[in-house]
């Protein structure tokens, strides 16, 4: 399997800048350097997603990407893929004791043994390189300061 790493161009650019600037009650706007833009609110606003659904995004995300290498390679580059991530919050906690992720695709070419191959490649793929699910395994220290206008 190829490794994937960062081009020497990518190296050489200015890391993305991410801010979210508030909008109304409980609801803000997250914003790239690259302009992105995302709604984000409380679960009783339609049209936005509340901080916790796009952690589970992320993951999910994280994992399609982490595998489409090899995917694409087996599969061709327009195969189809859908990653389905749940869990539910402990709100005592306040934290996701577990967050599941199903990813759905059509191996329906590739007979059994190509598909196990297949599945252990996209697995240990996703094991290597997803940021963000590594991330949450392991845990990470988070720190805010908190900047005040004289």
């Amino acid at each position: 399997m190829a490794e994937q790493t960062p081009t020497s161009q990518d190296q050489n650019q200015a890391p993305t800048s991410l801010w979210v600037e508030r909008t109304g009650t409980r609801r803000y706007t997250g914003r790239s350097s690259r302009g992105a833009e995302v709604l984000i609110g409380s679960e009783d606003v339609q049209g936005v997603f509340t901080p916790g659904e796009l952690l589970k995004i992320a993951l999910a995300a994280c994992t399609g990407m982490s595998s489409d290498f090899p995917l694409s390679r087996r599969l061709g580059d327009n195969y189809d893929a859908t990653i389905r991530v749940s869990g539910a919050a402990d709100r005592e906690r306040e934290v996701y004791p577990k967050l599941d992720e199903v990813l759905q695709l059509d191996l329906s070419e590739l007979d059994a043994d190509a598909q196990e191959r297949l599945l252990t490649l996209v697995q240990r793929s996703v094991d290597k390189v997803c940021t963000v699910g590594r991330t949450l395994k392991a845990g990470t220290e988070v720190t805010l300061t908190i900047e005040k206008d004289a």
